[in-house]
Formats: structure tokens, C-alpha cells, sequence
């Protein structure tokens, strides 16, 4: 797997290299040698903050854990892709057959997994607009997202609203 460790906005000390590799290297046995990871150390509102993802072969993993230091963090961010890449491996394991995935080395645990259900359907007309307008009419509506037609190139794009209180836009190739 294909590591890239970097700061956002800090010099990296080389011990947290060493200790984000370290930890890493137990996820070389469930990914091919074409996975990346990347992971990212910060420092937001006095806490200590780090970002793993993990591409591979079209999944992608992700966590992100605030704590008081960067090896609490470490450590919850890795505890949350555990228990990801054990869910997608469950599912994976009950389209497939049972027992395809025994010897991938995770124990089984007793937990019952329920697959999400769609609750809701909605339909609407894309409105085009701008991204500005876009995040006015997601406050408006309340909602956390806002779906909406590019004016200038009319794709489909997302605006979001993201926990540091930013936005963020996802859109159409």
C-alpha cells in the first residue's frame, strides 16, 4: 500500500511519521499493493487532529478523530476504519458466500448488522444556480446539503455544510 503522510498547516515532526507508518502497516494484509493511504496530522481549536483515507480499487475509507494528542487520535481514527472495513467486509462476505473472507485475520463479532433502508424518496427540478445561491437556499431549507444545476455548465453539483462550519461543493465531471 502506498502511504503519503503529510501536516496541514504544521511542520511534522519525524516521530509522527514514524508512528503513522507504523500503524499503517497492519492494513497491508487487507489491501492490494495499488491502495493508497493518506494520512493527515492538524491542529484545530487546541486539539490535535488526524485524517486517514484509504482508496482501494474503487472504496474508499475514511476517518477523522480529534484528541488531546495526535496518538489518541491516531488510534480512534483507526478504530473507526476497523469497524468500516469489517462492515464492507461483511457485506462483501454475504453477497458472495459463507466464509469467503475467513482468513482475512478479523474476528467475527456477534453484532447484527441491518442493511439501511431508503425511508424517504424526494423529487424536485434542478434549479440553476450559482454556489453562492446554492449555500443561501441549503441554510434556508435547514438541511446539512443542497443539490442544484451548475448555471455556468449546468452539471449537477452538491453544496455542504462541513463540521468546521466551512462549505463544501462536490461536482459533476
Amino acid at each position: 500500500m502506498k502511504l503519503t503522510i503529510n501536516g496541514r498547516q504544521m511542520n511534522l515532526r519525524e516521530s509522527l511519521k514514524e508512528l503513522a507508518a507504523e500503524k499503517m502497516a497492519r492494513y497491508d494484509r487487507f489491501f492490494e499493493d495499488n491502495a493508497e493511504a493518506q494520512v493527515t496530522f492538524s491542529c484545530r481549536h487546541d486539539k490535535e487532529s488526524v485524517e486517514i483515507t484509504i482508496h482501494s480499487d474503487g472504496t474508499v475509507f475514511r476517518a477523522e478523530e480529534e484528541a488531546d494528542t495526535f496518538r489518541t487520535a491516531i488510534d480512534g481514527a483507526m478504530d473507526s476504519l476497523d469497524r468500516q472495513i469489517r462492515k464492507n467486509k461483511t457485506k462483501l462476505e454475504k453477497r458472495m458466500h459463507e466464509g469467503a473472507f475467513a482468513n482475512m485475520g478479523w474476528a467475527e463479532t456477534a453484532e447484527s448488522e441491518t442493511a439501511p433502508r431508503i425511508i424517504r424518496t424526494k423529487t424536485f427540478a434542478l434549479k440553476p444556480m450559482s454556489p453562492e445561491e446554492a449555500v443561501l437556499q441549503m441554510e434556508l431549507s435547514g438541511h446539512d446539503f443542497y443539490v442544484f444545476e451548475e448555471e455556468t455548465d449546468g452539471k449537477t453539483a452538491v453544496v455542504y455544510k462541513r463540521k468546521d462550519g466551512n462549505y463544501g461543493l462536490i461536482c459533476q465531471e
